[in-house]
């Protein structure tokens, strides 16, 4: 059976009725490969009403990787980094030992209605990389392979498959396909050791003839093909990558093997010891 699981996503508020699905961590699976955490967002129409600016916050011990498929947004962090990312590119940062960053909406945004529709994933580093120097890499949509078969659009994120390659860096095998198609097409999968998973965004999939519903992650069995057919079209997200060499623990923005480094972290942050965003005066409080 190709479907070792379905996850059901549940809706966080992250502020401002900014509305999320929530996906990973789950109640019976904390990752899928080196994925530790995945938020949909969207499809919404942002007024200028809106405030659904992300003010800084910090994060320890993993990568948050960003990808849209409508508006923009700008990132800032505390290593000077100023980036506007929109459809279609990759935005990668390394936290490793410490960073902090914010998400806002653009300038030029700010008074016109708009779509927005993104994914928010987070990556856990290897032991080896947890506490690593933070950086940020920023991968235009032009640069990512992209191919097509029979029907199915395919763009390669993160990682690798279908003979092409993503230039974004990973610390461990990693992969993030953006897959769309037209009503009745099929994409073949082949077996591999990687743990994936898919998440149609909004309509259902079967999957050897499974059906799966938009917004549900099913997580696939290891070393078996799947064959995923998209009977009215539509459009995937194919996540996953090696397993985690040990568990994690999660608490906040914090990623680590260790708890005591975790207390470490959310005292540092109250003593705002974990960097500045040049511009930047407001700060998300750690929550109680």
């Amino acid at each position: 059976m190709p479907i070792l699981d379905v996850l059901q996503p549940h809706t966080k508020d992250l502020g401002g009725g900014f509305m999320i699905r929530r996906l990973l961590p789950a109640a019976t699976r904390q990752a899928v490969g080196p994925f530790v955490f995945m938020d949909h967002f969207g499809p919404i129409v942002r007024q200028p009403s809106d405030d659904f600016d992300v003010r800084p916050h910090p994060h320890i011990g993993l990568a948050t990787v960003t990808y849209l498929y409508e508006g923009a947004m700008l990132h800032r962090d505390s290593l000077g980094s100023v980036q506007r990312i929109e459809p279609g590119a990759i935005n990668w940062m390394t936290a490793g030992r410490g960073i902090v960053h914010s998400e806002r909406c653009p300038e030029d945004l700010r008074d016109v209605a708009g779509p927005l529709q993104g994914l928010q994933l987070w990556v856990g580093l290897p032991l080896a990389d947890e506490e690593c120097e933070p950086a940020f890499e920023h991968t235009p949509a032009t640069l990512l392979p992209e191919l097509e078969r029979e029907g199915v659009r395919l763009r390669i994120l993160v990682g690798a498959g279908w003979e092409r390659r993503s230039p974004v860096t990973t610390s461990s095998p990693t992969l993030f396909v953006d897959a769309s198609a037209a009503a009745g097409a099929v994409l073949e999968l082949p077996d591999s050791a990687l743990e994936r998973a898919i998440y149609p965004l909004a309509q259902a999939v079967e999957i050897d003839g499974v059906t799966v519903d938009a917004n549900r992650l099913a997580v696939l069995t290891p070393n078996e093909p799947a064959r995923v057919r998209f009977p009215d079209g539509g459009r995937i997200a194919i996540v996953g990558g090696a397993p985690m060499d040990g568990r994690r623990h999660m608490w906040w923005n914090f990623v680590s093997s260790n708890r005591e480094r975790i207390e470490a972290a959310k005292s540092a942050w109250v003593a705002q010891r974990m960097g500045t965003i040049p511009g930047e005066t407001e700060f998300i409080p750690l929550p109680d």
